[in-house]
């Protein structure tokens, strides 16, 4: 993984602060990602957020991949109580999160603009010095347009029918590509607009706020919004905008903290736009890829692929492995086909039709598995789980990891299938995060391995007449995370004998 730098024709923007927001559970993950990405100081953590401090420009605050959205941040403070105290009072302890010290905020705004200005400037250095190349390539083409018009001109007189229809079908993707690019050309328009906008009274604003715990008891969200926005535009002469603001102000008040920030991007991290169809969170996907360790070389393995989503997620990460997906579904694999084109990836992922349990692969032959192991209304598996399991303890080499999403139905599940002597998975706060730093840095890479090594010789001597039937394979770590409306666990395992199968 790369650290921060800043890009050509940019510089860093000195010492700034920002916070990301995070699903339940995978805070950790945020917060070894922007250390060994962003070479972050000053990370801080609570539920929901992860606090820090980067020199990184756009360019880099951009590739944060554990994140649902970034934020520059504005003021961090003690929660405000709603006991025993009159709306009035909180009402006028909200005003004073602007008045008391405006010069935080317009401090805040400078820092965003500059972030604005030197991703705008990076850009145009960038198309200046790949004009000259684009004009010849232009040319190039433009030639060989002329042939190949010229040899279907001669066709469409042998076939004019089947030549008219190819012609609409290209004019329809040629219209798509258009709209693509003006997207494109939409977005870089509104960030160079709000980067030149002049002086910050002529800045437009809008306030989205989060209220939840005592004061949200109290209060609306909507209530708070109003009392921030009139107190903003009154101490900066901003002019309120609800539909397309310079800059959107996100305030969250809540029992632990209140915390107000800008959002740096409109779009949040979470939304990739290099996948088509959307299937598993792709923080949680990105996530599981993090824990296995994957390097050059490397056979990686989604048995039951889906749409695709982890090993997207893996190879834009960690290009230099071998990538293997899966699936008994036809309208599955088809939408991972898709996702693979949308991605440009179609060359690092090979698809297969096959069933989980009858892999077409040698025994010990694969040297990573990470999958979503499906649950829900639509795909239930119940006890067929041990069976997969086995079949994927079987082609996973000695030393080889396993990654899976388990629901909390099948995490049960495990941990009663073998009764009390079922092993237990470690867990623990700080030796989560410790994990996860050793899998996103190269230097814990090595490292990991000779810890993880050692573990699970004195794990699999404690647990040798206790396994689950899929005995070989020892529990590592274990995460709790949030799929929305329902929970789930993230665990990793290593292989750490021969099944015998």
């Amino acid at each position: 993984m790369a650290t921060a730098r800043a890009g050509p024709g940019s510089l860093p923007v000195p010492g700034a602060r920002f916070f990301c927001t995070a699903g339940r559970g995978l805070e950790p993950f945020v917060m070894q990602e922007v250390r060994a990405r962003l070479a972050a100081t000053q990370v801080e953590c609570t539920s929901g957020k992860v606090f820090f401090t980067t020199c990184s420009d756009l360019n880099m605050l951009k590739k944060l991949k554990s994140a649902e959205r970034l934020f520059l941040l504005i003021k961090k403070q003690f929660p405000l109580t709603a006991s025993s105290v009159t709306k009035g009072k909180i009402l006028n302890k909200v005003q004073r999160l602007i008045n008391d010290d405006p010069q935080s905020w317009l401090d805040a705004i400078s820092v965003w603009k500059n972030l604005l200005e030197l991703d705008v400037n990076r850009e145009e250095l960038s198309q200046s010095v790949a004009n000259p190349l684009k004009r010849k390539q232009e040319e190039d083409e433009s030639i060989i347009a002329k042939k190949l018009k010229t040899e279907e001109m001669q066709r469409v007189e042998e076939s004019h029918g089947e030549c008219q229809l190819e012609e609409d079908r290209q004019g329809q993707r040629d219209a798509t590509d258009e709209r693509e690019k003006a997207g494109e050309g939409d977005t870089r328009k509104e960030v160079k607009e709000a980067a030149g906008t002049g002086s910050q009274k002529d800045l437009t604003f809008r306030v989205s706020c989060r209220c939840s715990g005592s004061i949200g008891k109290v209060f609306t969200a909507q209530e708070i919004g109003r009392v921030i926005g009139i107190a903003v535009m009154k101490q900066f002469g901003w002019k309120a905008d609800l539909r397309n603001p310079d800059v959107e102000i996100f305030v969250h008040l809540n029992d632990i903290y209140t915390v107000v920030g800008i959002p740096v991007f409109r779009v949040p991290l979470a939304s990739r736009t290099y996948i088509r169809t959307a299937g598993l969170r792709s923080t949680i996907a990105w996530a599981m890829a993090s824990l296995a360790e994957i390097k050059v070389g490397t056979f990686v393995l989604d048995p039951m692929c889906g749409l695709g989503t982890i090993l997207l997620e893996a190879a834009k990460e960690w290009p230099e492995g071998y990538y293997v997906g899966a699936d008994v579904s036809d309208s599955q694999l088809l939408g991972a086909s898709d996702n693979l084109k949308s991605a440009g990836l179609n060359d690092k992922i090979e698809l297969l039709k096959v069933s989980v349990i009858e892999l077409p692969l040698p025994s010990e032959s694969v040297d990573i598995i990470i999958s979503d192991i499906p649950f829900g209304k639509k795909f239930k598996l119940g006890k067929d789980i041990k069976t997969i399991l086995q079949e994927m303890e079987r082609v996973l080499h000695v030393g080889g990891t396993l990654v899976l999403l388990l629901s909390e139905d099948h995490h049960k599940l495990l941990i009663d299938g073998g009764g009390s002597h079922a092993p237990s998975v470690p867990k623990g706060t700080h030796a989560d995060e410790c994990e996860v730093k050793q899998c996103l840095t190269p230097d814990g890479k090595a490292a990991i391995s000779e810890k993880v090594t050692a573990a699970h010789e004195t794990g699999n001597q404690e647990h040798s007449d206790k396994l689950l039937p899929f005995g070989s394979l020892v529990p590592v770590r274990c995460y709790k995370v949030s799929l929305g409306k329902t929970n789930a666990f993230i665990c990793k395992y290593k292989k750490s004998s021969h099944s015998g199968l």
